[in-house]
């Protein structure tokens, strides 16, 4: 079964389809279904599905066989590889009623990639065992779009035996060969032949440090009830997310719907005023570098519990060295006094989880790495090391600047790594709040 609408009144639709039991188990994360989604946003199509199923000939045919009757475009990553579990091509061509056959010329621009890669890696696979792989991965079904290989695997865009009904492209699973090669999907057209009926879809983000979501649903059930109608009927499509204590509200709307969306970002601003830390997309890591970059300020770090990942946070964007001036791991009381200058008595009176030897610590990154300001962390990440004083979960961290000190206490929950995390992200406000202030 195939779309075949003659008039369609909306956007084209899409669907895609990630392939791979790795993906479905949870052993490797999905990047194309994320990708394809944006990418197709912005060239105006409504991705109606993103669907995962394994290395399983039954559960993706049966998968394509449905999508097939409700998109305009259908695209799977993955299954392109020379083994046996690479069945992409294969059901693809069985569900849209064509035959595979042997792609000669294609074969030997395979082989020609194989040999250059053989020889770059330093492989001695047998020949012939490359050969059986490359022979596969030059099966096409008939009346195919070939999309030339990145890696050694070819894509395809495949259209029913019909003749008419929705394509479907084929591509390869590594994110490296994806994402160019949909570069080269775009420009086909039989792929452009949907596009081009693409229209505008905006999206917006507003990203909240926090309240909880409860009431971020009462402010929209207002927002409703004062213009008079449902959200969605004014045309934008909300979605809401509470994600390591920042909520995120992203909004997918028309350009007609642009009055609408403003009214949106007005509430928000004037219900939770500055815990709005961004209306334009930015996380906080960018408002924060941003601002000490406008400023000519700079920040170090020193770490317990988080043993480094304030710091990392920093660095993970470019040019950070324009503002990270350094950090300290100081995991071992020891570090702390040696590292840190934390007072060896401070730490016996009071402990090394405590707000004294948080700010002992923001005061002693600051001053022996010579920054704006300093960040000392020190807590319970767990799952052992509690206390009935201080329990898992409980985290000191203070802020070190040129008008004092901020501490902050915070009581978390959860695995070990969600307790690191969330004081991570609790740290970058802590400092974006002081500079805004």
């Amino acid at each position: 079964m195939t779309r075949t609408d003659a008039a369609p009144s909306g956007p084209p639709r899409a669907a895609v389809v990630v392939t791979g039991t790795e993906v479905l188990t949870g052993r490797v994360t999905d990047r194309n279904g994320p990708f394809l989604a944006e990418r197709l946003r912005q060239l105006g199509v409504d991705v109606g599905r993103v669907v995962v199923v394994g290395d399983r000939r039954d559960d993706l045919a049966s998968a394509l066989s449905y999508l097939l009757d409700e998109h305009d475009l259908v695209i799977t990553s993955g299954g392109l590889g020379p083994t046996a579990d690479d069945l992409t091509v294969e059901v693809v061509a069985a569900v849209q009623g064509r035959v595979v056959r042997h792609d000669e010329a294609l074969e030997q621009r395979i082989r020609d990639r194989v040999a250059g890669i053989v020889r770059r890696r330093g492989w001695s696979t047998p020949t012939a065992v490359l050969e059986v792989g490359t022979r596969k991965q030059a099966m096409v079904p008939e009346g195919a779009h070939v999309l030339e290989p990145v890696g050694t695997a070819p894509g395809v865009v495949v259209t029913p035996a019909s003749g008419e009904g929705t394509p479907v492209v084929v591509l390869p699973g590594p994110p490296g060969e994806l994402q160019p090669m949909w570069a080269a999907a775009e420009a086909d057209d039989l792929v452009r032949a949907v596009l081009d009926r693409g229209r505008e879809i905006r999206q917006g983000t507003v990203r909240i440090w926090g309240p909880p979501e409860a009431e971020l649903a009462a402010l929209l059930r207002d927002l409703q009830e004062e213009t008079g109608s449902p959200l969605d009927e004014q045309g934008l499509e909300i979605t809401t997310c509470l994600r390591k204590g920042e909520l995120e509200v992203v909004t997918r709307y028309a350009p007609a719907a642009s009055p609408a969306y403003e009214r949106l970002v007005a509430a928000l601003h004037d219900r939770f005023g500055d815990q709005v830390f961004a209306d334009d997309a930015r996380s906080v890591d960018d408002v924060v570098a941003e601002a000490l970059l406008a400023r000519g300020e700079t920040v170090a770090t020193a770490e317990s519990c988080t043993a480094g990942m304030l710091a990392a946070r920093f660095a993970d964007r470019p040019g950070s060295s324009a503002y990270l001036l350094g950090g300290l791991v100081t995991y071992a009381n020891q570090a702390k006094v040696d590292l840190a200058g934390v007072p060896q008595q401070l730490l016996d009176s009071v402990g090394a989880v405590s707000a004294e030897v948080a700010e002992a610590m923001a005061v002693g990154a600051r001053e022996r790495v010579g920054s704006t300001y300093g960040i000392g962390v020190t807590g319970v990440a767990g799952p052992d090391g509690g206390t009935a004083g201080k329990p898992v979960g409980l985290v000191h961290v203070c802020l070190a600047g040129p008008s004092g000190t901020r501490p902050v206490e915070l009581h978390l929950g959860g695995p070990r790594d969600e307790i690191r995390l969330r004081t991570t992200i609790a740290a970058l406000h802590l400092l974006r709040r002081e500079l805004e202030d």
